[in-house]
C-alpha cells in the first residue's frame, strides 16, 4: 500500500513537472513572438503578420492548457509593451524636435521679440502658443474646477435619489460628446456673441476658447470628483453626524478632506483634458502667432500648442515640423508633470489621513 502511495506521488510530481515545462515552453514562445514582431515591424513591416499570428496562436494553446500562466504572462506583456510604447514615443518626439533646437537654441522657448513664428525667416518661438495655453487653461479651470466639485458634492450628498438618477447619466453623455461638436457651438454662437457685442478686434479670442474648454472638462470633473467623494466610507460622515455636527459641517470638515486625493486627481484630469483639447481650440482661435498686446488681454487672439499642430501640420516640413514636434515636447513634459503633482499629492493625503507627517 506504501509504495502505491508513492508511486501515485512520484506520478503526480512528474505531472506537475510536465505541466511546469509545458507553461515555460508557452512562454518562450510567447515571448520570443513578440520580439520578433517588433523586429519585423521595425525592419520588415509587410512581414509583421507572421509572428504576430505565432504569438495568438501560442498565446490559444497557453490559455487552454495553462489558463492561470498564460493570463499572468499575457498581463506582463501588456504591462511592458504600454511602458516601451511609451518609451518610443518619447524618444522619437525627441529626436525630431533636436533640429529646430539646434537652429534657435533656447529662443525656441524664451524669444519674446518679433517675429516669433516666420517660416520665410526660419524664426520659430513656442512663447505665444505656451501662454495661450496656459491662459486657456487657467480660464477653463477656473469654470471646470469650482463647477465641477460643487456640482460633484451635489449629485453625491445632496440631491435627492431621483435627481441623482437623472444628473448622473447627463453628466457622462455630455463627457462623450466629440470636442469638434463643442468647438463649433462655441465658434458659432461664442466667437459671434462677443464679436457683436464686444467688438473685438479678432473672430476669437482666448477667453472664448477658454469657456468652451471649461464646459468640456466639466463632465470629467464631476464624474471623477463624484465617484471620490461616494467612496468615503459611511461610517465616517455617520460619526460626525452622531457627534452633533451639521450636514455642511460633515461635509467641510469630513466629507472633502477624506476625498480629496480624489478630488485633486479629478481637477489635474480637467486641467489635462484642457491643456491637452485641439479640435476645440483650432476651430474657435483665429491662429496667430503672436503674443497678446498687453500681454494679460484674454480677448485677443493667439494660439495654443495642440492648435498649431493641428494647424501646420499638413504643411509643415523642415525644422517648421521639427518646430511643431518640440511642441509636442512641450505638451508631453506638461502633462508628465501634472501627472507626477497629483502623485505627490495623493500622497501627501495619504500620510496626513492616516495620521504621519
Amino acid at each position: 500500500m506504501i509504495g502505491s502511495i508513492d508511486t501515485r506521488v512520484r506520478s503526480a510530481r512528474a505531472t506537475v513537472s510536465d505541466m511546469d515545462r509545458g507553461a515555460q515552453f508557452v512562454d518562450g514562445a510567447a515571448i520570443v513572438s513578440v520580439l520578433l514582431t517588433m523586429a519585423a515591424f521595425l525592419v520588415a513591416p509587410a512581414y509583421t503578420v507572421f509572428p504576430l499570428l505565432a504569438f495568438f496562436a501560442v498565446a490559444a494553446y497557453g490559455w487552454k492548457s495553462h489558463q492561470a500562466n498564460t493570463a499572468k504572462l499575457l498581463m506582463f506583456l501588456m504591462t511592458a509593451s504600454t511602458i516601451v510604447i511609451l518609451g518610443l514615443i518619447t524618444v522619437y518626439l525627441v529626436l525630431r524636435a533636436i533640429p529646430v533646437f539646434q537652429a534657435m537654441g533656447l529662443d525656441l522657448l524664451f524669444r519674446t521679440q518679433k517675429p516669433l513664428w516666420s517660416t520665410s525667416e526660419g524664426v520659430y518661438s513656442l512663447v505665444p502658443m505656451m501662454w495661450g495655453t496656459l491662459v486657456t487653461t487657467v480660464l477653463a479651470m477656473a469654470i471646470a474646477g469650482p463647477l465641477g466639485v460643487a456640482g460633484a458634492l451635489f449629485i453625491s450628498e445632496i440631491a435627492p435619489r431621483w435627481a441623482r438618477e437623472v444628473i448622473k447619466p447627463g453628466i457622462e453623455i455630455l463627457a462623450g460628446v466629440p470636442s469638434i461638436v463643442y468647438g463649433f457651438i462655441g465658434y458659432v454662437i461664442i466667437n459671434t456673441y462677443m464679436m457683436e457685442e464686444l467688438e473685438l478686434a479678432n473672430f476669437g479670442s482666448l477667453f472664448g476658447a477658454a469657456l468652451v474648454i471649461g464646459v468640456m472638462a466639466l463632465p470629467t470633473v464631476v464624474s471623477v470628483a463624484e465617484d471620490a467623494i461616494g467612496s468615503v466610507p459611511e461610517s465616517m460622515k455617520s460619526g460626525s453626524l452622531a457627534l452633533g455636527a451639521t450636514d455642511w459641517q460633515t461635509i467641510k470638515s469630513v466629507t472633502i478632506p477624506a476625498s480629496f486625493s480624489g478630488v485633486s486627481a479629478a481637477v489635474l484630469l480637467g486641467v489635462g483634458r484642457a491643456v491637452g483639447e485641439t479640435m476645440a481650440v483650432t476651430v474657435m482661435l483665429p491662429h496667430q502667432q503672436v503674443l497678446p498686446d498687453p500681454i494679460y488681454d484674454v480677448f485677443r487672439g493667439t494660439e495654443t500648442l495642440t492648435s498649431l499642430i493641428a494647424g501646420q501640420y499638413g504643411v509643415a516640413s523642415g525644422n517648421q515640423m521639427s518646430a511643431l514636434f518640440a511642441a509636442g515636447v512641450v505638451l508631453f513634459v506638461t502633462v508628465l508633470g501634472l501627472s507626477i503633482a497629483s502623485q505627490f499629492v495623493e500622497a501627501h493625503m495619504e500620510r496626513k489621513l492616516g495620521g504621519s507627517q
